[in-house]
């Protein structure tokens, strides 16, 4: 039905109108309701790789039985995908909630407290380390 016939009366403009009215607040809230999930979401992901898989008592209250379900369940997935990683090639896993930070640096300074011996590197690069020896090594090793 068009509202701009001449024979529509003036309620029923004004009942559409109001139906109009109250379908966009509704939607309205429902985009608001929407985002808000997203926000608390995102929130519980972040604390997840703050905290790791258990989370300190005083953050638990915080959340609903829903919500606290769905951090297990996030939690639950993210380790699996962490062993996943890497079995291809020897690894059993690879933890990458260890190290949020990049290094300021590609290379570390390592002092040999002890005699250790031969050290392969990645690059295939053998270097002897022996008591008071200091090394510049990649992060990595």
């Amino acid at each position: 039905m068009n509202m701009n016939d001449a024979n529509a009366t003036t309620e029923n403009k004004s009942l559409w109108t109001t139906v109009q009215v109250r379908h966009s607040a509704l939607e309205r809230n429902k985009r608001c309701l929407v985002a808000y999930l997203c926000s608390r979401m995102t929130k519980i992901k972040t604390l997840r790789w703050e905290f790791g898989s258990v989370l300190p008592l005083d953050v638990r209250e915080l959340l609903s039985d829903d919500e606290y379900s769905w951090f297990s369940k996030y939690s639950t997935n993210l380790a699996t995908y962490m062993r996943s990683i890497g079995q291809e090639i020897g690894y059993s896993g690879i933890d990458l909630t260890e190290n949020l930070k990049p290094p300021k640096s590609l290379y570390i300074e390592v002092l040999c407290m002890v005699d250790y011996g031969k050290l392969e590197l990645e690059d295939g690069d053998v270097i002897m380390l022996k008591k008071n020896s200091r090394h510049f090594l990649p992060t990595s090793e």
